[in-house]
């Protein structure tokens, strides 16, 4: 049917409701048929937040669970209710409906604590049960435990299963268990540092909710990220997994590019369709391509006004944390990524948590199915191995990065901007007060490789900290790194969009090497030495005249820095006359 027009409501994921009150709704009610034909026992979806997967869910509910019986009238203008065999099928099986979406805790206690309590409030919406007289007394006490939450934790791993076979015995029929955002207590618990217990509690209940269930007739669990089956799916042969690369249910999360023009044209607003293109499209599942951001769609077509909606819902702490504690060589590539720049990379659908701290395809592949990457080729590399060369996914996505970006300096008490500022005016006091201000608040003893007897790591991170700091400057600049120019590469080059006015600049940063160092001076001049000897200037071409080109170099020992330069002409006349002192 495609889209309901209707009142633009924002954030209501209960389906009754979207009905009942006439708000907008786009027709994903096919999905019903389509998972009930699949006859699959336990299917886990995963998408990106906000992709309408807990709307989805409710959906499920409302058309199959007998305490929904009668509300049928809720579908009778959906796509579903064309057929005649659903129509038949809706309200006609016990449903238990659990979402983890809330479990968001700082510790394994109080995760635990909102998991009983979920558990409990469901036991509570069967409660009618006690009145059925088909239980044993010990039936009961174990009924009234888990209502109560004072049953075990053993008690409560089993408690839905339990659950299936008291709603088997009243109503002769196995149940249907949906689980939405199945992985949000599991992604809190590695950022909070509790994973292994909460993963053991979280593989008990899926063994018994959905493995060694003899009541379960169908389960379905949505999520963001396939976490690896040797983490919490170990026991869980029958589990059916759709991922973004999946055929199976591709259009239903998400809006089609269809939708999308069908919705603008209800409200009048065809003419906008290239903005969403820009700010919304980008998804990508199984052979449905240009996918678009359901959240951020409709708080348009209620706003009128494209802005970063996705980036200001629900929480981005996960990602951020991944790329604050990344290495330099990820931070280069962020940096790259908001010059509109791609990467190739290695990617594996299975998310290993325990990876992600030292393993970077374990990083983009949360990233990748988190919704911040887009897929933009897929290659083989020499070795016959898959590479993906992924990119931001969208406009929207930009700003979130570049928030993140931002952040990595939040803590300090310095402005921001003051770095920029002072490398903009040329104010090298300014600059070597900030940085090494900023450098005593911020570096630790591991990032500046003080325990390294290697130069290069420390000096990837040095470049890192300092591409974060003029990342205010893209408006100004091109910004790239590490690119060929002249007989080499360059740390960092920032090329004005207007030459004219305002001059090029060009940063090498050395870490001291005190075999040959016996400053930071010392290694200063290396620095500009380098950029003058390996003609980095090349790159600019024509674009920039010799006497608009500044240059940098940056010394660093420890938490110890130097930053000195001038104009690139000044530079190589002063390395001129060094040479010809040395050769007299």
């Amino acid at each position: 049917m495609g889209i309901v027009a209707g009142t633009m409501a924002v954030g209501v994921q209960d389906f009754c409701k979207i009905m009942e009150e006439h708000c907008f709704y786009a027709d994903k009610t096919g999905f019903i048929k389509e998972w009930w034909e699949n006859k699959d026992d336990v299917t886990l979806i995963t998408r990106p937040r906000r992709f309408g997967k807990t709307l989805a869910m409710s959906m499920l509910e409302y058309f199959f669970s007998i305490r929904n019986a009668g509300k049928g009238v809720l579908f009778e203008n959906l796509d579903i209710w064309k057929e005649e065999a659903y129509r038949k099928l809706q309200g006609t099986c016990p449903v238990i409906f659990l979402s983890f979406a809330g479990v968001k805790a700082g510790t394994y206690e109080e995760a635990y604590g909102d998991i009983r309590r979920l558990i409990s409030r469901e036991y509570r919406r069967h409660a009618f049960l006690l009145d059925s007289g088909q239980f044993l007394e010990s039936d009961r006490k174990q009924f009234e435990r888990i209502l109560n939450e004072d049953g075990s934790a053993g008690e409560f791993c089993f408690a839905i299963s339990q659950l299936s076979e008291y709603l088997y015995h009243y109503y002769g029929q196995k149940a249907i268990i949906l689980l939405d955002e199945y992985d949000t207590p599991m992604q809190e618990a590695y950022i909070n540092g509790y994973w292994e217990e909460m993963a053991g509690l979280i593989r008990k209940f899926m063994n018994f909710t959905f493995k060694t269930n003899p009541y379960l007739k169908r389960g379905l669990m949505t999520g963001i990220t396939r976490i690896s089956k040797e983490s919490v799916f170990s026991d869980l042969n029958n589990l059916e997994v759709i991922t973004a690369s999946s055929r199976k249910y591709a259009s239903a999360f998400g809006f089609t590019e269809q939708e999308v023009m069908q919705a603008l044209c209800a409200y009048g607003m065809q003419h906008e369709m290239q903005g969403m293109k820009q700010w919304y499209d980008g998804f990508r599942f199984g052979d449905c391509g240009h996918m678009y951001n359901p959240w951020s769609v409709i708080k348009f077509l209620g706003e009128r006004e494209f802005a970063p909606y996705w980036a200001n819902t629900g929480s981005n702490s996960l990602a951020g944390r991944l790329i604050q504690k990344s290495d330099a060589d990820t931070k280069l590539i962020v940096e790259d990524l908001l010059q509109g720049g791609s990467f190739l990379a290695q990617i594996d659908e299975e998310i290993v948590f325990s990876s992600l701290d030292y393993k970077k395809s374990a990083v983009w592949s949360l990233l990748l199915a988190a919704g911040y990457f887009k897929i933009q080729q897929i290659t083989r590399n020499r070795k016959g191995k898959t590479e993906y060369r992924l990119s931001l996914t969208n406009k929207e996505i930009f700003y979130i990065f570049d928030e993140m970006v931002t952040g990595w300096f939040s803590n300090s008490r310095l402005s921001y901007s003051d770095f920029s500022d002072a490398l903009l005016a040329g104010d090298k006091e300014r600059m070597n007060d900030y940085l090494n201000q900023i450098a005593m608040e911020t570096f630790s003893f591991f990032d500046t490789g003080a325990k390294s007897s290697r130069y290069k790591q420390p000096e990837n991170f040095y470049h890192g900290f300092v591409l974060g700091l003029i990342a205010d400057l893209r408006e100004l600049y091109r910004v790239s790194s590490n690119r060929e120019s002249g007989n080499g590469r360059d740390d960092v080059l920032l090329e004005p969009y207007h030459p004219q006015t305002d001059d090029a600049m060009i940063l090498e940063f050395k870490v001291i090497d005190p075999e040959t160092e016996k400053s930071l001076e010392d290694t200063v001049r290396a620095a500009l030495s380098q950029i003058v000897r390996k003609n980095y200037a090349a790159v600019l071409g024509k674009k920039c005249s010799r006497e608009k080109i500044r240059v940098y170099g940056f010394a660093f020992r420890g938490k110890e820095v130097l930053i000195d330069g001038g104009y690139l002409g000044e530079k190589e006349r002063e390395l001129s006359e060094g040479k010809k002192r040395i050769k007299k």
